[in-house]
């Protein structure tokens, strides 16, 4: 029993092991994509302001 038990501990420890990494992973990329939309969505906004902006003179000249 403990010849069995002594062999498949490890595997068991590294499995757990590497679904915390992937699992890291994961969550990361999607806080990494969350934040990259928000910059987007803020440059964009900036872009359509700035399009706003310059429009109502460019039809004055």
């Amino acid at each position: 029993m403990n010849d069995i038990l002594s062999t498949v501990v490890p595997p068991i420890g590294v499995l757990i092991l590497f679904v915390i990494v992937i699992r890291a992973f994961v969550v990361a990329d999607r806080r990494e994509r969350a934040a990259r939309q928000k910059i987007d969505a803020e440059i964009e906004r900036r872009r359509a302001e700035s399009r706003t902006a310059q429009s109502p003179t460019e039809n004055h000249e």
